[in-house]
């Protein structure tokens, strides 16, 4: 018989306490031992993956979801490389983020400690039921997945590696938990479950996270639509600026931290623009041009100013050419959903106005947006890329997943 939310957001509550009183030595080898378990149990989970996707490829889901469904080995081993990065990181539990005496004499620390209850509702990416089961386990907290339907088979059996992995370790398996209803109804559940549920995280598309914000009662860690933008400088070396962003366009299309818009300052453009097309037209990706850009390439469509605003999560990009760095900041301030956004430029000072300007979680300079991923900042996993300001920012890991509390040792003190 299914769990409701509710019921299964209890049973994570009731489990949180036996990880919490566990060492951090503990909680390390905990999680050395599922990346160690998924590693051997790789050729059931890639097989079952396997005829997912083909299943969910002949009900006519998209390419650009269906990349995001796939496993493979090098993900597989991306994710168990994640896993045992966030099991040798430090571990920040009890760890005292500072202290003080007051002249009175009252002692007080301030210490990081879990936040409890994680709910994760996420789409298509069965890495991340890994990512964010590692996560809660090392930050001392039990978590809810909310996968999708079309990765229910994956997550399943992912779930399974890791509630095994807990059991053997003397844990309850209810600390890592598969909501087992895959309905719009699940999500409401989970986003009103204050009290149950401590934070909810959204990782998907715009109309998921704006529906989670819109109906929570739990607080909302805001993550990921990514309409970034990769603005090229007139100092721009061509080579460089081609190379960032055919990377940052193509090498995943249909992740957040891909670019989908390009900036070109005028003077580069009216150098470079016919190789920086070629280039992206080599690699299939279709162009939405400025007017200014459509007069050189009347072959291609030109841009609405729905394009500006769109997260194309495919092969596709819009260009416009912008007077100078101004220009692009405004276009980007805008446009842009505080995700990441690059530059490409050997001028100092126009870096310096972008970096002061631009109101975003990552900023690059002369480096591909695709860095915005906690495994590739040295991070480790990461439960999501925060793109609000309360009360974590960017890609958000093991710490973004905890709080404090004030432990106040005194003599007999009285006020």
């Amino acid at each position: 018989m299914d769990l409701t939310v509710r019921e299964q957001a209890r049973r994570a509550q009731a489990a949180a306490p036996s990880l919490q009183q566990t060492s951090a030595e503990s909680r390390k080898q905990l999680l050395l031992a599922l990346g160690f378990a998924l590693r051997q149990q790789q050729a059931e989970i890639l097989a079952v993956n396997e005829e997912e996707v083909k299943e969910q490829a002949g009900q006519g889901l998209s390419p650009a979801l269906l990349d995001r469904l796939k496993l493979n080995p090098e993900r597989m081993a991306s994710m168990v490389d994640g896993i045992e990065q966030i099991a040798n990181a430090p571990d920040v539990l009890g760890e005292t983020i500072t202290s003080w005496q007051q002249p009175n004499g009252l002692h007080i620390r301030q210490v990081r400690v879990p936040l409890g209850v994680i709910g994760i509702i996420y789409e298509a990416r069965p890495n991340v039921t890994v990512d964010a089961a590692a996560l809660a386990l090392k930050s001392g907290n039990a978590v809810l997945l909310r996968g999708s339907r079309m990765a229910a088979k994956t997550n399943a059996r992912l779930v399974a590696t890791i509630t095994e992995t807990l059991q053997e370790h003397g844990l309850p398996s209810d600390l890592v938990q598969m909501v087992q209803d895959t309905s719009r109804q699940s999500v409401k559940e989970m986003a009103q479950a204050r009290g149950l549920i401590d934070l909810i995280v959204p990782r998907g598309g715009a109309d998921l996270i704006r529906t989670v914000i819109e109906i929570a009662t739990v607080p909302v860690l805001e993550t990921g639509v990514g309409n970034c933008h990769l603005f090229i400088d007139a100092s721009a070396p061509l080579d460089m600026a081609v190379a960032l962003a055919l990377n940052a366009k193509c090498s995943r299309p249909a992740v957040c931290n891909a670019i989908e818009t390009i900036l070109l300052h005028q003077n580069w453009a009216e150098q470079h623009f016919a190789q920086l097309a070629r280039a992206l037209e080599e690699a299939g990706v279709e162009l939405r041009l400025c007017p200014r850009l459509a007069q050189y390439a009347p072959n291609h469509k030109l841009a609405s100013e729905e394009d500006w605003a769109t997260e194309y999560l495919d092969l596709i990009v819009a260009i416009k050419q912008v007077a100078d760095v101004e220009e692009a900041i405004e276009h980007i301030q805008r446009y842009g959903t505080r995700h990441s956004e690059g530059i490409v430029s050997l001028d100092e000072k126009n870096v310096a106005r972008f970096f002061a300007a631009v109101d975003a979680a990552c900023l690059y300079h002369n480096a591909s947006t695709r860095f915005s991923d906690g495994y590739a900042l040295g991070l480790g996993a990461e439960i999501g890329i925060s793109t609000q300001k309360l009360h974590a920012r960017g890609p958000t890991g093991v710490i973004g997943l905890t709080t404090y509390k004030y432990l106040v040792d005194g003599a007999g003190h009285i006020r």
